[in-house]
């Protein structure tokens, strides 16, 4: 079978983008997994499969598949990707393009509009926190505490002086697979730069570091205003560039704004 695709990017996280009428005949996990090798196949962080809607007033559903084949709930620089390959596609109307759309997932509502072409603000929803507040446990031979959160997939945060020297390597895959969580969870390493500015790094469950992650930076921040390190607009330094994070904090919905670009375009045979 030939499987059309558009390759896409949001700061470097990058995306294999796929249509399908059904989710009936889409790739096994083992295939998406090939898919996402880097020398012998496409390469990706995720999987994006843009499925017709599934609400009356949403633009279009999509899936998100793991580059190990797993499928997971949101992802931020992907929710962009989606906009922008709606819009290269010619899906959306003027008047959406002018004023918004809505967009379904696994994890929940997203409303996208266009700042300009290939940049998006995206509405990644309400922060949901543990209840238990600070977390610490003992991972890696020592002592780590972070803040749970929640942008629709699960994630944990740790501040950390400097993010690059961060042990990234040493507890991001030991927190992902930690017991505490049965369906894994993203890491994030948060450099607290000022009130307005920050960097960090990010494990991402089932792919590993990525230069960006857009969950990943809503967390960061939420979990820095409500800690009192963050004012309500914070730019966030990732590996592959910057993303902007705008919470007003409490039930409010947080923004994301950042760019998604096209590659190329191909496709390839799957058995």
């Amino acid at each position: 079978m030939t499987l059309q695709f558009t390759k896409m990017h949001g700061l470097g996280n990058d995306f294999m983008v796929v249509e399908a009428q059904t989710d009936e005949r889409l790739p096994d996990a083992a295939t998406w997994r090939k898919l996402a090798d880097r020398h012998t196949g496409i390469g990706f962080d995720q999987a994006l499969v843009i499925l017709p809607p599934r609400q009356p007033d949403a633009v279009a559903f999509y899936k998100i598949f793991n580059a190990d084949g797993g499928e997971v709930e949101q992802c931020g620089n992907g929710a962009r990707c989606v906009a922008e390959w709606l819009r290269l596609s010619g899906r959306l109307s003027s008047e959406l393009l002018e004023n918004g759309f809505t967009l379904d997932s696994s994890g929940g509502r997203i409303e996208a509009r266009f700042v300009k072409p290939g940049m998006v603000s995206v509405n990644m929803g309400i922060p949901v926190f543990s209840n238990e507040g600070n977390t610490t446990l003992s991972v890696a031979d020592q002592n780590v505490t972070f803040i749970e959160v929640s942008m629709g997939n699960p994630h944990v945060v740790l501040r950390v002086d400097e993010v690059d020297v961060a042990p990234v390597a040493v507890l991001g895959p030991a927190l992902e697979s930690h017991p505490r969580f049965p369906n894994r969870t993203n890491v994030g390493f948060l450099q607290v730069v000022d009130r307005s500015h920050a960097r960090l790094r990010v494990f991402e469950r089932g792919v590993g570091e990525t230069r960006a992650c857009g969950t990943g930076a809503c967390a960061a921040v939420a979990a820095g205003r409500r800690s009192g390190w963050f004012e309500d607009a914070v730019e966030v330094l990732l590996p592959g560039g910057s993303l902007q994070i705008n919470w007003h904090g409490g039930n409010s919905a947080l923004w994301m704004t950042g760019p998604a670009e096209l590659a190329y375009r191909g496709e390839v045979n799957i058995l």
